[in-house]
């Protein structure tokens, strides 16, 4: 951790929780695309590749924000956006897409907790 910054617990159990979720969802897209396609058979043969970058591309971003880089930031609402239209053309209904947009709005809120200790003001 830089000189000075220090993380509130929130924000840390939440960058945490991006990591493992990530890095699990990337896995399943992976190995176990052909299951998913079962339940999305018009679903194009890209889209799980994609899906799984973008959960890859989530865990650097979460790792960014642990260095108090700023980027990560930005870099999940990319990913969040690509994520939702992905999941729109592979048949996800609008609702459920929206999920993965709520994780960036969760993100924004826990990097304002925390008053001297808030991570957004401590973001380079």
């Amino acid at each position: 951790m830089s000189e000075g910054k220090q993380r509130h617990g929130c924000l840390a159990a939440w960058l945490v929780l991006m990591i493992i979720v990530n890095a699990a969802t990337a896995l399943f897209y992976l190995v176990g695309s052909a299951a998913i396609k079962q339940n999305f058979p018009s679903a194009p043969v890209w889209a799980f590749p994609v899906l799984a970058v973008v959960c890859i591309a989530n865990v650097v971003c979460a790792v960014a924000l642990f260095r108090w880089k700023k980027w990560g930031f930005f870099g999940f609402i990319g990913t969040s956006i690509i994520a939702f239209i992905v999941n729109l053309m592979v048949g996800v209904n609008i609702v459920q897409a929206s999920f993965g947009l709520v994780g960036f709005a969760i993100l924004y809120g826990v990097l304002q907790i925390g008053n001297e200790r808030k991570g957004w003001t401590q973001l380079d």
